[in-house]
C-alpha cells in the first residue's frame, strides 16, 4: 500500500523559508524518481521540481534559485527547501513518484496533485 505524507508547511512572511518534508511507505524509494508538485486555489496542479535516483534535479522556471529538491534514501523521504517565499508560492504542496505523477492517465483513472497524499499548506504573506 503506497503512502506518502507530505509536512512542513505553514504561513511565512514575503521572503520567509520553510523546509518540506515527504515521507513514503510502500514505495520502492531508491527505485523512484519524485516529485514535488503544488495546486492554488483555482489553478491547476503544477510540478515544482523533480528528482531522478541519481539525484539530477530540474526545477519550474518560477521556483529555480530559490528552491532546492533532495532526497534521503536511507529515511525514504525526499525534502523540499524553500527560501525567498513569495505571496505566489501560497499553496497546497503535494509530493508523488514519478511511476504515477500528477496528469497521469491509465486504465480509465487519471491521477491528481492529492491521489497519493492530503499535502501541505504554504501561505506567504
Amino acid at each position: 500500500h503506497v503512502q506518502l505524507v507530505e509536512s512542513g508547511g505553514g504561513s511565512v512572511q514575503d521572503g520567509g523559508s520553510l523546509r518540506l518534508s515527504c515521507g513514503t511507505s510502500g514505495v520502492n524509494f531508491e527505485a523512484s524518481d519524485m516529485g514535488w508538485y503544488r495546486q492554488a486555489p483555482g489553478s491547476e496542479c503544477e510540478l515544482v521540481a523533480r528528482i531522478t535516483t541519481t539525484g539530477q534535479t530540474t526545477y519550474a522556471d518560477s521556483v529555480a534559485g530559490r528552491f532546492t529538491i533532495s532526497r534521503d534514501n536511507a529515511k525514504n523521504t525526499m525534502y523540499l527547501q524553500m527560501n525567498n517565499l513569495k505571496p505566489e508560492d501560497t499553496a497546497m504542496y503535494y509530493c508523488a513518484t514519478d511511476r504515477y505523477p500528477p496528469g497521469y492517465c491509465v486504465g480509465g483513472k487519471c491521477y491528481s496533485c492529492d491521489s497519493w497524499g492530503q499535502g501541505t499548506q504554504v501561505t506567504v504573506s
